[in-house]
């Protein structure tokens, strides 16, 4: 691989963009012609969708030569029709947010924290889990903990002003 294949190769890696199925990848296409990039999982994508809609191929032909499933192939259609390129970007997986900690559940970290400055994120853990019956990773009472010190910190400043 040449110094820029590697870059191109660290740069895909960077945005979740490394195809990692680009050796399914059996389009002459991307065979004959340098421009086309197996690797390139929007490249990909894209060039999937549009030779059933413009060169006139199967789904399941499409599919197979670009080593996705049917439901896959429809699911790229749906997004490439819905949001355009952007919209084959993968998106992020899993929860978006700290869904476990509510507000109530914040409210029960503040008050506790007022009886006791010291409490640990473990012990804070344990006593959320005896109350709410809910298990909460120390480690997310943690981030929940500075993103509440950041947020006070932010409408603190914006008050001085």
């Amino acid at each position: 691989m040449s110094g820029s294949e590697d870059t191109k190769a660290e740069s895909l890696i960077k945005y979740g963009l490394l195809n990692p199925r680009s050796e399914a990848v059996r389009d002459e296409l991307f065979e004959r012609y340098e421009f086309f990039d197996a690797r390139d999982l929007l490249q990909a994508k894209y060039e999937m969708v549009r030779r059933v809609q413009k060169d006139g191929w199967t789904v399941t032909q499409a599919a197979k030569t670009y080593g996705f499933s049917r439901p896959a192939f429809y699911e790229v259609q749906q997004e490439l029709k819905k949001s355009g390129l952007p919209g084959l970007i993968p998106k992020r997986r899993g929860p978006k947010s700290p869904h476990k900690l509510s507000d109530e559940v914040m409210n029960f970290i503040e008050q506790a924290l007022g009886k006791d400055q010291n409490l640990k994120a473990s012990a804070l853990a344990t006593m959320i889990a005896d109350h709410f019956h809910l298990t909460v990773h120390p480690r997310s009472v943690e981030r929940a903990l500075a993103k509440e010190k950041k947020k006070r910190a932010f409408k603190d400043e914006g008050q001085k002003r």
